[in-house]
């Protein structure tokens, strides 16, 4: 883990954390599944940041103002969002057209957050196409 994000997610309450570190083991696991490369690990914008050559940046985070919540972030000029919810639309939340709100007291939605992980890191590929390949 990048030093700086390590001392990141040790800021974290603990509960937040270990989602978080739920998501990040999920996005490398996703990135080796696909052969995505080598994921560029840091911070940018404060915020824990995952990337790939033929991807778009993924961040997630948990804010102290909204406790309950955490987040993945995606580049907001991208179609991930609106494809996301498109697709998910009646089982994930999302916040405008940058992110996906998951609720730490609920599972993790794994086979949706998958999907949209596998879309975000592949993105480069499939840009072109209606709902990016899905």
């Amino acid at each position: 883990m990048d030093k700086d994000v390590k001392n990141h997610f040790e800021q974290y309450p603990e509960h937040a954390r270990l989602r978080l570190i739920e998501l990040r083991e999920l996005l490398f696991a996703i990135a080796a599944e696909f052969d995505a490369g080598e994921v560029d690990e840091s911070l940018k914008w404060g915020e824990p940041s995952y990337n790939v050559k033929a991807g778009s940046l993924v961040r997630m985070d948990w804010k102290l103002k909204s406790p309950n919540d955490y987040y993945l972030f995606f580049h907001c000029q991208t179609k991930l969002v609106d494809t996301f919810r498109e697709l998910y639309g009646e089982v994930l939340r999302f916040q405008g057209n940058r992110a996906i709100v998951l609720t730490l007291s609920e599972p993790l939605p794994q086979a949706p957050i998958k999907h949209c992980l596998e879309l975000a890191l592949t993105y480069q590929q499939r840009k072109h196409l209606p709902l990016l390949g899905a």
